[in-house]
């Protein structure tokens, strides 16, 4: 046995916030749930982004709460990558550009493909590449 795909990724951010405002306006996507100052949630396709408050999200719940999720995150910087085709990637490059936003690295993979980097306001370093840099 084994999963058939990721239904949610999660990144841990210092301001969340700002994390909502970048991932919703610069982005894109579409919020779908939130608890102000512990986390944030957004549509991306078939799966959802989860942003949390990486200090809230490392207590435990409540001995009475609905939802007794357990403690979890971490600190530094994560890393998630956005499927784009190559004329998608162009797109991204001249969107994030105009909005302040600095691409870190761009090339194109050994294997085939390209890529661009760049970081949230949380230092998270988020990609968009090719599928085929997977062979998908």
């Amino acid at each position: 046995m084994r999963p058939s795909a990721i239904l949610e990724s999660a990144l841990y951010v210092t301001d969340l916030a700002e994390a909502e405002t970048f991932y919703r306006e610069t982005i894109g996507l579409e919020l779908v749930g939130k608890v102000e100052g512990r986390h944030a949630f957004f549509r991306c396709g078939q799966g959802v982004l989860l942003l949390f408050n990486a200090d809230a999200t490392r207590n435990p719940p409540p001995p009475d709460a609905k939802l007794p999720v357990p403690p979890h995150g971490t600190h530094g910087p994560g890393h998630l990558c956005f499927s784009a085709s190559g004329d998608e990637i162009d797109r991204w490059k001249q969107h994030l550009s105009a909005k302040g936003v600095a691409i870190e690295a761009g090339f194109e993979w050994p294997q085939g493909g390209r890529s661009i980097y760049f970081r949230d306001p949380s230092g998270n370093s988020i990609e968009f590449a090719e599928p085929r840099i997977w062979g998908l």
